[in-house]
């Protein structure tokens, strides 16, 4: 009976010998170092796509000859203003894109000594433009001399406040519709002195709307109204005209801005009775 017993104690304690081991051979491997991950984790509940996927739709066609009446007007959007915040908004800064695509070279931009899209910039141009090249003295601790060293600085979209924009606003006799088209888009940039005081402001290049709506189509612009959902994009931003903006010109026989006759108080009335001629003229067209 003493060995029976005997015998069943020592099968016992080898059984919990076993698990012991197998517990502890199980902590060891659980304690191993966690693999590194390939790829970046989803910051978000979902993939966003939906922005991503826009395509936009032709323009209809409009013949010379539907087209009673046909004003260009030349405007400025301050992106200090409320209403203009998506344009710095640091998540898609309008001018970011158009500087990502031009360095890219998927997106043609111009040169600014006119407003016509005849002159387009080549990539080194482009890059003449965004990128800005300084040479500073480094220390090399091999030989105990300075070097000079080149730095490459890109804009950043912050220096960029206003930007103009050429549109075209005409009635069109088959629609009987006073209608708007966004021809072009130029940032804009204070030119400073050595002392840091303003001098004047110059675009930088010009953007053709109608060959970047594609783009703008595809990226989301940030709005202020607090819907992180909001699938708006950049071409539905144009397209609804949600933005704010002044005239600067309209064409004159000899091609003067309003600023160039106009101070003060009579420029700002003025470019808001142009504003209210648009807007009459397609009302007195139906009290015929």
């Amino acid at each position: 009976m003493t060995n029976l017993l005997s015998l069943r104690a020592a099968r016992v304690l080898g059984f919990l010998g076993g698990a012991l081991f197998s517990a502890t051979l199980a902590l060891a491997q659980t304690t191993d170092p966690m693999p590194e991950l390939t790829y970046a984790p989803l910051d978000d509940i979902t993939e966003r796509t939906v922005v991503s996927e826009h395509r936009t739709l032709r323009y209809a066609p409009i013949r010379e000859a539907d087209i009673l009446w046909e004003k260009r007007l030349w405007r400025v959007i301050d992106t200090r203003e409320k209403m203009n915040l998506p344009f710095v908004a640091p998540e898609s800064p309008l001018f970011t894109i158009f500087s990502e695509a031009a360095l890219a070279g998927d997106l043609t931009v111009y040169s600014t000594e006119n407003d016509q899209f005849t002159k387009p910039l080549s990539l080194t141009d482009v890059e003449s433009i965004l990128i800005r090249v300084d040479s500073i003295v480094v220390w090399d601790p091999d030989d105990f001399t300075d070097q000079w060293q080149e730095v490459k600085t890109e804009l950043n979209w912050e220096d960029v406040r206003r930007y103009r924009l050429k549109e075209s606003w005409f009635f069109d006799t088959r629609t009987s519709t006073l209608r708007v088209r966004i021809l072009g888009i130029a940032p804009l940039i204070d030119v400073l002195d050595d002392e840091g005081n303003f001098r004047y402001e110059k675009p930088l290049f010009w953007v053709h709307y109608p060959s970047a709506r594609s783009l703008l189509a595809g990226r989301k612009a940030t709005m202020h109204g607090g819907n992180h959902a909001s699938t708006l994009s950049w071409g539905d931003l144009f397209e609804m005209r949600y933005f704010s903006s002044f005239i600067m010109k309209e064409n004159n026989l000899h091609d003067m801005r309003l600023q160039d006759y106009l101070v003060g108080t009579d420029l700002l009335l003025h470019a808001q009775k142009i504003e209210d001629d648009l807007f009459n003229r397609e009302q007195d067209l139906w009290s015929w």
